[in-house]
């Protein structure tokens, strides 16, 4: 394994970072994921139950009839 003086530094900057955030009480937030499937339950609302049947088994992968078993569910919330 090759030394790497800029991977070294950037570890003991992010290390003093850390310390630092924690001596304030602060912390690192992630943003929230994304929902992938926002666009379904769009749809769904909309009354396109067509369209969020094929939107939901794109982000899935599952069957017809659970797609659209979970299209009606979401249309029924």
């Amino acid at each position: 394994m090759r030394y790497d003086p800029t991977a070294e530094a950037l570890a003991r900057i992010e290390r003093k970072l850390d310390l630092v955030m924690q001596h304030l009480g602060l912390h690192d937030h992630a943003p929230p994921a994304p929902d992938p499937l926002a666009d379904v339950r769009h749809l769904a609302r909309q009354g396109k139950k067509i369209q969020a049947i094929k939107v939901y088994r794109e982000h899935t992968g599952v069957g017809l009839k659970e797609a659209k078993d979970a299209v009606e569910q979401l249309e029924r919330q």
